[in-house]
């Protein structure tokens, strides 16, 4: 019976030890051990320390834009606004419904149903999640526009000489930017959806399946209903990618508000205006978390402990058909496309492999991406095991707080840090001036500083994740032996906890190093004078219609990001448990 259940979530085998242990049992574990360590003056501080530097940009955004005169509102709201949230609101309603179809549609069809290359395309489907959107955009852009490949092809079979003599959608256009993001975004939702129907369990199913419900039936009144918080989640993360974009927006054509932010900033040199933009980018952000939160608060459902998994539904070769087409297009479209651009370009040009300014940027890259590793992990490991070793849930709380950095913009993230920080860079200025007659000059605001505390702070919630993750599946009776022993909360920390915690570490060091690398926004505004990274020479050469010339350095990025997705897609859908099924596993259709 138990080769038929599916692996429980931790936090339920966690609790299971403790209520389904015997009476006696229970006591002798519990009893008299020594209580749980206090919290420090020094642990206190620290915590204290991390959550102000999480909050300062968003608090900075809110004095400055609220302390300030205000001129600037009545032009943003007259010439910036409406166009921005306009186009703002329909790319993000774009991506959400078309991520939705895409990933929801094919969670369906690889977890409950069986048709040929299943498995395969259950682990590809994630794979565009391994391109970031603007390298994205560039290489469609590369293959659809009039000069590219598609195009070529029409004009050669069709005899045409021109662009008038035929018709072809617009790849710069909104609803470019819409298909193009949901190409790559729309994995988030895929992910989530697919691991929610898993969980599901066989009784309502099969239940409704004897009450006569057809498939469509069985999907649209069962199924979605029951998984809804999850593909909530799934749009709410690829919502705040698309935000976060503006890379991509910028080279289709598409002026979002967080392009607006940008533009503002560099090319019309008003910071003013930019803070007061990025605190609408902030209102939308918090609807986002609202929503999302409301959603997962009205339903959760999870699949009980005995229960079976759901049976795949065998199809006929017509829908098979179907349903490989569906589940193939989004693997081509969304990563098949970009990699081949890339590599078709990279072969031309194999000196540019070994040229200074790749060499240089990819240092860069990867002393920025293991800075920001090293101390993300650092922070999230610090503060989550201080309340386990405590047991004061208002720690853990402070360090979700100080992950709502992720959630921000990496736009509005530059403008909130860059202000304080300038700031205090002039009184240090100022200070060393009339002491010491020397200049310190930008030493915080203007150095490779800030873009550490920017993509830490920004990535501190998936390091916090996976760390968090990782300490779920230790039992808490591993620490109450500990101190039973004698161990102290220290010891027990580099002794028992580390050694135990060594593969999340290693994986929560992985994702913000593969993230930072790929990070656009904010190192393309904070990064100090001729400190370019693989993404700001991606970024130049399209700026400049050159994408070929870096070629190299998007399929380094690309490349690279291929890890943790595999990663990913290991842990997730190879503890489905749709892979262990006994017999009568599959349901004719």
């Amino acid at each position: 019976m138990l080769q038929n259940c599916a692996k429980p979530h931790p936090r339920w085998w966690i609790a299971s030890i403790s209520t389904q242990a015997p009476a006696a049992r229970r006591v002798k574990t519990t009893y008299a051990l020594p209580r749980r360590a206090g919290l420090s003056g020094a642990t206190f501080f620290c915590l204290i320390l991390l959550l102000a530097l999480a909050l300062l940009p968003m608090g900075a955004l809110v004095v400055i834009a609220f302390g300030g005169d205000g001129g600037a509102w009545p032009h943003l709201i007259r010439f910036v606004l409406p166009a921005a949230l306009y186009e703002t609101i329909l790319l993000l309603v774009m991506v959400a419904a078309g991520g939705s179809i895409i990933g929801v549609g094919s969670a369906w069809l690889t977890t409950m149903c069986e048709f040929p290359g299943r498995r395969l395309l259950s682990w590809a489907l994630v794979l565009p999640l391994a391109v970031p959107t603007y390298i994205a955009a560039y290489t469609q852009v590369e293959m659809w526009d009039f000069s590219g490949p598609a195009q070529s092809a029409i004009r050669l079979i069709g005899g045409y000489a021109s662009g008038r003599e035929y018709w072809f959608p617009d790849i710069r256009s909104l609803g470019g930017a819409g298909l193009i993001f949901s190409l790559v975004l729309y994995p988030y939702i895929y992910l989530t959806t697919r691991l929610a129907f898993s969980m599901q369990g066989a009784s309502a199913l099969d239940v409704s399946r004897a009450l006569g419900a057809t498939p469509f039936r069985l999907f649209n009144r069962i199924a979605l209903p029951m998984a809804r918080p999850a593909i909530a989640a799934g749009i709410a993360l690829a919502l705040m990618e698309t935000l976060n974009d503006i890379g991509a927006v910028s080279h289709l054509g598409v002026r979002t508000i967080t392009f607006a932010i940008f533009e503002t900033w560099i090319n019309r040199d008003s910071l003013a205006s930019a803070v007061q933009l990025a605190l609408v980018v902030l209102i939308i952000v918090a609807l986002l978390i609202w929503m999302e939160r409301q959603t997962q608060g009205k339903r959760s459902f999870v699949k009980g402990a005995q229960e079976r998994p759901p049976s795949r539904m065998e199809l006929s070769p017509w829908k098979k058909a179907a349903a490989l087409t569906f589940c193939a297009i989004p693997v081509l479209a969304g990563f098949a496309i970009p990699i081949i651009v890339l590599v078709s370009y990279a072969i031309d040009r194999p000196d540019q492999l070994f040229a200074p300014l790749l060499a240089r940027a990819a240092f860069n890259s990867t002393l920025l991406a293991t800075a920001s590793g090293i101390l993300a992990v650092l922070a999230a490991y610090t503060v989550l095991l201080t309340s386990r070793v405590t047991g004061q849930r208002g720690i853990a709380a402070v360090g979700r707080i100080a992950t709502l950095g992720y959630a921000v913009p990496g736009t509005v993230l530059a403008i909130g840090l860059f202000i304080p920080l300038a700031g205090l860079d002039n009184i240090l200025d100022g200070w060393t001036r009339d002491q010491f007659g020397l200049s310190t000059g930008l030493l915080l605001s203007g150095s490779v500083f800030v873009l550490v505390y920017a993509c830490t702070l920004r990535f501190l919630a998936i390091s916090w994740g996976a760390l968090e993750s990782g300490m779920e599946r230790v039992s808490i009776h591993v620490d109450m032996a500990a101190r039973s022993l004698g161990r102290g909360p220290w010891r027990m920390a580099r002794e028992i906890h580390t050694p135990m915690f060594t593969l999340a570490l290693g994986t929560a060091f992985l994702l913000v190093f593969v993230e930072t690398m790929k990070e656009l926004s904010a190192t393309l505004l904070l990064r100090p004078f001729d400190f370019d990274t693989l993404a700001t020479v991606v970024y130049d050469s399209a700026s400049q219609s050159t994408v070929e010339n870096a070629s190299w350095a998007a399929l380094i990025i690309v490349l690279i990001g291929l890890g943790p997705v595999m990663m990913l897609t290991r842990g997730i859908l190879d503890g489905s448990p749709q892979k262990k099924r006994g017999p009568g596993a599959r349901v004719k259709r």
